[in-house]
Protein backbone atom coordinates (compact mmCIF):
# COMPACT_ATOMS: atom_id res chain seq x y z
CA UNK A 1 0.00 0.00 0.00
CA UNK A 2 2.91 2.08 0.68
CA UNK A 3 4.41 2.04 -2.52
CA UNK A 4 1.25 2.40 -4.61
CA UNK A 5 0.80 5.44 -2.19
CA UNK A 6 4.31 6.90 -3.30
CA UNK A 7 4.19 5.89 -7.01
CA UNK A 8 0.85 7.46 -7.61
CA UNK A 9 2.51 10.51 -5.23
CA UNK A 10 5.39 10.30 -7.87
CA UNK A 11 3.16 10.51 -11.42
CA UNK A 12 1.83 13.93 -9.54
CA UNK A 13 5.05 15.58 -8.52
CA UNK A 14 6.74 14.44 -12.01
CA UNK A 15 3.66 15.36 -14.35
CA UNK A 16 3.94 19.02 -12.40
CA UNK A 17 7.91 19.94 -12.33
CA UNK A 18 9.33 21.62 -15.59
CA UNK A 19 11.88 19.51 -17.70
CA UNK A 20 14.53 18.87 -16.82
CA UNK A 21 14.03 18.63 -13.46
CA UNK A 22 10.93 16.39 -13.48
CA UNK A 23 13.05 13.03 -13.43
CA UNK A 24 16.45 14.16 -12.95
CA UNK A 25 18.92 13.39 -9.40
CA UNK A 26 20.66 16.57 -7.87
CA UNK A 27 24.16 15.65 -6.11
CA UNK A 28 24.96 18.03 -2.95
CA UNK A 29 27.56 19.97 -2.87
CA UNK A 30 27.97 20.42 -6.72
CA UNK A 31 26.42 22.99 -8.91
CA UNK A 32 24.81 22.39 -12.34
CA UNK A 33 24.94 18.64 -12.46
CA UNK A 34 21.77 17.17 -13.08
CA UNK A 35 21.02 13.20 -13.65
CA UNK A 36 18.44 12.82 -16.01
CA UNK A 37 16.68 8.86 -14.70
CA UNK A 38 14.26 8.73 -16.43
CA UNK A 39 12.11 6.06 -15.75
CA UNK A 40 13.79 5.20 -13.07
CA UNK A 41 13.20 8.25 -11.14
CA UNK A 42 9.91 6.42 -10.37
CA UNK A 43 11.63 3.78 -8.73
CA UNK A 44 14.18 5.84 -6.70
CA UNK A 45 11.24 8.00 -5.69
CA UNK A 46 9.22 5.52 -4.35
CA UNK A 47 11.84 4.65 -2.48
CA UNK A 48 12.83 7.83 -0.83
CA UNK A 49 9.42 8.26 0.11
CA UNK A 50 8.92 4.56 1.46
CA UNK A 51 12.16 4.63 3.03
CA UNK A 52 11.74 8.15 4.73
CA UNK A 53 8.16 7.12 6.45
CA UNK A 54 9.69 3.69 7.74
CA UNK A 55 13.07 5.24 8.78
CA UNK A 56 11.45 7.66 11.52
CA UNK A 57 8.55 4.69 12.33
CA UNK A 58 11.68 2.40 13.31
CA UNK A 59 13.06 5.84 15.23
CA UNK A 60 9.82 6.43 17.32
CA UNK A 61 10.57 3.97 20.36
CA UNK A 62 11.96 6.59 23.11
CA UNK A 63 9.61 9.22 24.29
CA UNK A 64 10.44 12.55 22.69
CA UNK A 65 13.43 10.70 20.42
CA UNK A 66 11.18 10.97 16.67
CA UNK A 67 9.63 14.03 16.99
CA UNK A 68 12.81 16.08 17.67
CA UNK A 69 15.14 15.13 14.61
CA UNK A 70 11.35 15.61 12.92
CA UNK A 71 10.80 18.97 14.01
CA UNK A 72 14.63 19.12 13.41
CA UNK A 73 14.34 17.96 9.06
CA UNK A 74 11.56 19.89 8.74
CA UNK A 75 12.98 22.97 9.86
CA UNK A 76 15.64 22.58 7.16
CA UNK A 77 13.26 21.39 4.34
CA UNK A 78 11.30 24.37 5.17
CA UNK A 79 14.56 26.94 4.34
CA UNK A 80 14.92 24.69 1.56
CA UNK A 81 11.98 24.91 0.11
CA UNK A 82 11.57 28.92 0.51
CA UNK A 83 15.01 28.93 -1.03
CA UNK A 84 14.42 26.73 -4.10
CA UNK A 85 10.93 28.54 -4.50
CA UNK A 86 12.80 32.02 -4.95
CA UNK A 87 14.05 32.67 -8.39
CA UNK A 88 16.41 34.88 -6.65
CA UNK A 89 17.87 33.00 -3.73
CA UNK A 90 17.32 29.84 -5.92
CA UNK A 91 19.84 31.86 -8.57
CA UNK A 92 22.19 33.64 -5.79
CA UNK A 93 22.92 29.98 -4.38
CA UNK A 94 23.05 28.34 -7.39
CA UNK A 95 19.93 26.06 -6.80
CA UNK A 96 17.52 24.65 -9.07
CA UNK A 97 14.69 26.64 -9.26
CA UNK A 98 11.62 24.93 -8.94
CA UNK A 99 8.68 27.28 -9.36
CA UNK A 100 5.96 27.14 -6.76
CA UNK A 101 7.92 24.94 -4.21
CA UNK A 102 7.86 28.17 -1.55
CA UNK A 103 4.30 27.20 -1.27
CA UNK A 104 5.59 24.42 0.99
CA UNK A 105 7.35 26.12 3.50
CA UNK A 106 4.05 27.08 5.06
CA UNK A 107 3.03 22.98 4.86
CA UNK A 108 6.63 22.77 6.72
CA UNK A 109 5.59 25.62 9.21
CA UNK A 110 2.19 23.89 9.96
CA UNK A 111 3.94 20.07 9.92
CA UNK A 112 6.73 22.41 12.95
CA UNK A 113 4.09 23.90 14.85
CA UNK A 114 2.26 20.41 15.19
CA UNK A 115 5.11 18.81 16.08
CA UNK A 116 5.84 21.51 18.94
CA UNK A 117 2.61 20.69 20.06
CA UNK A 118 2.99 17.10 19.91
CA UNK A 119 6.42 17.43 21.64
CA UNK A 120 4.84 19.55 24.58
CA UNK A 121 2.99 15.79 25.84
CA UNK A 122 5.33 13.69 24.36
CA UNK A 123 8.15 14.85 26.70
CA UNK A 124 8.89 12.13 28.90
CA UNK A 125 7.08 11.01 30.71
CA UNK A 126 4.48 10.91 27.51
CA UNK A 127 1.21 11.19 28.10
CA UNK A 128 0.11 10.90 24.39
CA UNK A 129 1.68 8.20 21.65
CA UNK A 130 2.92 9.25 18.19
CA UNK A 131 2.31 5.32 17.16
CA UNK A 132 2.41 3.94 13.54
CA UNK A 133 -0.05 6.53 12.26
CA UNK A 134 2.11 9.58 13.30
CA UNK A 135 5.32 8.00 12.52
CA UNK A 136 4.70 6.55 8.67
CA UNK A 137 2.66 9.60 7.90
CA UNK A 138 5.43 12.48 9.23
CA UNK A 139 8.07 10.31 7.72
CA UNK A 140 6.68 9.89 4.55
CA UNK A 141 5.88 13.77 4.33
CA UNK A 142 9.53 14.49 4.45
CA UNK A 143 10.01 12.10 1.70
CA UNK A 144 7.57 13.68 -0.37
CA UNK A 145 9.05 17.41 0.60
CA UNK A 146 12.90 16.28 -0.72
CA UNK A 147 11.42 14.54 -3.85
CA UNK A 148 8.93 17.61 -4.75
CA UNK A 149 12.22 20.17 -4.02
CA UNK A 150 14.67 17.74 -5.52
CA UNK A 151 17.07 17.58 -2.25
CA UNK A 152 16.28 13.74 -2.05
CA UNK A 153 20.03 13.05 -1.43
CA UNK A 154 20.29 16.23 1.25
CA UNK A 155 17.26 14.25 2.72
CA UNK A 156 19.79 11.01 3.69
CA UNK A 157 22.04 13.79 5.17
CA UNK A 158 19.81 15.84 7.45
CA UNK A 159 17.61 12.71 8.45
CA UNK A 160 20.86 11.15 9.05
CA UNK A 161 19.75 9.94 12.38
CA UNK A 162 16.41 7.89 10.96
CA UNK A 163 19.50 6.11 8.31
CA UNK A 164 21.40 5.50 11.35
CA UNK A 165 18.28 3.81 12.88
CA UNK A 166 17.42 1.73 9.73
CA UNK A 167 20.57 0.51 9.04
CA UNK A 168 21.55 -0.79 12.81
CA UNK A 169 17.76 -3.18 12.03
CA UNK A 170 19.32 -4.01 8.32
CA UNK A 171 22.53 -5.25 9.52
CA UNK A 172 21.31 -6.84 12.85
CA UNK A 173 19.05 -9.00 10.86
CA UNK A 174 21.33 -9.79 7.85
CA UNK A 175 24.38 -10.92 10.54
CA UNK A 176 21.98 -12.73 12.44
CA UNK A 177 20.61 -14.82 9.46
CA UNK A 178 23.86 -15.48 8.49
CA UNK A 179 26.06 -15.68 11.11
CA UNK A 180 23.58 -16.57 14.31
CA UNK A 181 24.82 -13.89 16.05
CA UNK A 182 23.93 -9.89 17.14
CA UNK A 183 25.59 -6.61 16.69
CA UNK A 184 24.19 -4.90 18.67
CA UNK A 185 22.14 -5.70 21.84
CA UNK A 186 18.85 -4.55 20.45
CA UNK A 187 17.59 -3.16 17.49
CA UNK A 188 16.95 -0.35 16.34
CA UNK A 189 19.98 1.55 17.72
CA UNK A 190 18.37 3.52 20.40
CA UNK A 191 17.26 0.03 22.10
CA UNK A 192 21.17 -0.84 22.05
CA UNK A 193 22.05 1.90 24.17
CA UNK A 194 19.57 1.35 26.72
CA UNK A 195 20.69 -2.16 27.17
CA UNK A 196 24.26 -0.48 27.66
CA UNK A 197 22.71 1.14 30.42
CA UNK A 198 21.70 4.70 28.86
CA UNK A 199 19.07 6.84 30.75
CA UNK A 200 16.17 7.64 28.24
CA UNK A 201 16.76 11.33 28.38
CA UNK A 202 20.17 10.76 27.70
CA UNK A 203 19.70 9.01 24.61
CA UNK A 204 16.88 11.35 23.28
CA UNK A 205 18.90 14.37 24.13
CA UNK A 206 21.77 13.15 22.41
CA UNK A 207 20.08 11.99 19.16
CA UNK A 208 19.04 15.15 19.18
CA UNK A 209 22.57 16.82 19.12
CA UNK A 210 23.28 14.39 16.23
CA UNK A 211 20.34 15.16 14.50
CA UNK A 212 21.01 19.10 15.24
CA UNK A 213 25.11 18.53 13.59
CA UNK A 214 23.47 16.61 10.58
CA UNK A 215 20.80 19.31 10.22
CA UNK A 216 24.13 21.96 9.80
CA UNK A 217 25.68 19.66 6.93
CA UNK A 218 22.36 19.31 5.19
CA UNK A 219 22.00 23.52 5.81
CA UNK A 220 25.97 23.57 4.04
CA UNK A 221 25.10 21.74 1.11
CA UNK A 222 23.54 24.93 0.28
CA UNK A 223 26.32 27.23 -0.28
CA UNK A 224 29.10 25.02 -0.66
CA UNK A 225 28.05 24.37 -4.17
Amino acid sequence: MQVIIAFSVTLFVVNLTRDPLSTSLTIPFFKNILIDMGWFFSVFSIFVIVGSSNAVNLTDGLDGLAIGPVIIATVVFAIIAYLVGNSIFSQYLQLNYVPGVGELTVFCAALIGAALGFLWFNAPPAMVFMGDTGSLAIGGALGVIAVITKHELVLSIVGGLFVLETASVIVQVISFKLTGKRIFAMAPLHHHFEKKGWAEPTIVIRFWIIAIILAIVGLATLKLR
